[in-house]
């Protein structure tokens, strides 16, 4: 009999070595006794030796990563069960889903995912200020299971740009923009109970709150009561119950109109409580749901906020998605080569997109860069309006076609356009998009193109000079 100590918790790399060694020494399931937290040793323990790696279905290995987060201990031997008939006359096990240990692997398995979706749902973060700090979020969430590091990738491709932290009575989650910590449990008095941001994500849950559609039962399914004390939102979900009957009255009795496509930008527009600060508008735009087809996350804009120029460009490229910040791809480095020889220092500007989100088309390994389309340009347009207000720019670089429509909601020829423009009353300037210089097909065509490419930026810059003396 062999005795095998593993961590508490998701304790993968124990349970994997362990199932190794036990492989290469033909262990069967009966004769192994796993003990979860370390406790004395009765029996002869497992030897930790560096076994080979043993070949499993790749289903096997998906559902193994899953359950091993799973809170019950029992979840080790039925794992090394499901390993040992697999690779001993049972290769297309998974596939019997009668069989009783499938059966329960398989509940486990869901149990898991549905923890895993509570928690991508209902964690709210919550902004910190700290004058010795940088901005920073914090969320405090309770899973049902050791999904921490399980869902670690989700929360930082999401909000890779921000410094968030995700408290746990399990353990804790550390994010810096480029590095992921793994802490030890926190209590619930460590996270902040409110922010200045919540009334906003209040107000935007009640504009969209339906109450034809009320379903108090499936409410309840769908998010159970556990969760609605670190939810802002949940505070509004007894008024919006009670006075759901005579809104649904009032919309009768209203004259019918065609229903709209909804837009979540102008959701929040109507907000009487927007975000009155450009990283409130980032942390809002950062948590929305991409508006392209594709997209992984947002690429928000970058620059101090009253910069004399601000540039704005099309949409983030394969570069820009992976790094998170905006014009660091060919294109971007083409822009700044621009604005230093045209005497604009890129530190001091402010550069952007009028879509957020990177489009593309997946073509074997590369994402290759598909434009938007005028309704998802339009979709963004509200974002890109109520960043440039907060920014305050003395003027607006429109780089490229798609930026112009974002601006101004014309299409324009480029080319013809080229040069001052007004923008809603803001000044303006017109010009190429970089990416249209590394398209030229000739080396004497692409000089003599950046060439008049630095002299419109020389011209933005003068134009911004003027603006200053003006006031």
């Amino acid at each position: 009999m062999q005795r095998v100590s593993l961590q508490t918790g998701a304790d993968h790399a124990g349970f994997r070595r362990a199932a190794r060694g036990l492989i290469a020494q033909r262990v069967s399931p009966d004769n192994v006794v796993w003990d979860v937290g370390g406790a004395s040793s009765l029996f002869e323990m497992c030897k930790e030796t560096e076994a080979a790696p043993v070949a499993l279905p790749r289903r096997a290995i998906s559902l193994i990563k899953l359950v091993v987060c799973h809170r019950e201990p029992e979840k080790y031997p039925l794992l090394y069960a499901l390993i040992w008939r697999l690779l001993y006359g049972e290769r297309h096990l998974l596939e019997v889903h009668s069989d009783p240990l499938v059966q329960n692997l398989a509940m486990k398995c869901k149990a898991i995912r549905r923890d895993l979706h509570k928690m991508h749902a209902f964690l709210r973060f919550r902004r910190v200020l700290n004058d010795s700090e940088p901005e920073r979020f914090v969320a405090w969430f309770e899973p049902d299971h050791f999904i921490l590091e399980e869902t670690a990738q989700f929360f930082i491709d999401r909000f890779r740009a921000l410094t968030w932290s995700i408290l746990t009575p399990i353990g804790s989650l550390d994010w810096d923009r480029n590095k992921l910590t793994v802490g030890p449990p926190a209590r619930r008095e460590d996270a902040p109970d409110h922010d200045a941001f919540e009334d906003g994500w209040k107000a935007y849950y009640e504009s969209t709150f339906n109450p034809a559609r009320l379903n108090t039962q499936l409410m309840r399914a769908h998010m159970p009561k556990k969760y609605w004390r670190n939810m802002p939102e949940a505070s509004a979900i007894a008024s919006l119950v009670q006075s759901a009957s005579s809104r649904v009255t009032q919309m009768c009795e209203q004259e019918v109109a065609m229903p709209k496509k909804k837009n979540p930008a102008k959701a929040l527009a109507g907000m009487s409580v927007g975000p009155k600060a450009l990283s409130d508008l980032n942390a809002i735009i950062a948590a929305s749901e991409p508006l392209v087809p594709g997209a992984a996350r947002a690429v928000l804009g970058e620059g101090p906020v009253g910069a004399a120029i601000a540039f704005v460009g099309e949409q983030p490229g394969d570069v820009e998605d992976q790094e998170g910040k905006p014009f660091v791809g060919p294109a971007g480095k083409l822009l700044e080569r621009a604005m230093s020889e045209a005497g604009i220092e890129r530190k001091a500007s402010y550069l952007t997109n009028a879509v957020k989100h990177f489009k593309y088309e997946q073509r074997g390994k590369r994402r290759i860069h598909q434009k938007p389309t005028a309704g998802e340009v339009k979709h963004y347009r509200w974002w890109l309006s109520r960043e440039l207000q907060l920014v305050q720019p003395r003027i607006i670089v429109a780089l490229g076609a798609t930026a112009v429509l974002a601006l101004t909601g014309a299409s324009t020829p480029i080319l013809r356009a080229r040069g001052a423009a007004d923008f809603d009353g803001h000044r303006g300037f017109i010009t190429v998009h970089p990416s249209y210089l590394l398209r030229l097909p000739g080396e004497s065509e692409k000089i003599h193109a950046f060439k008049d490419f630095v002299a419109d930026l020389q011209s933005a810059r003068a134009l911004a000079s003027a603006a200053a003396l003006d006031g």
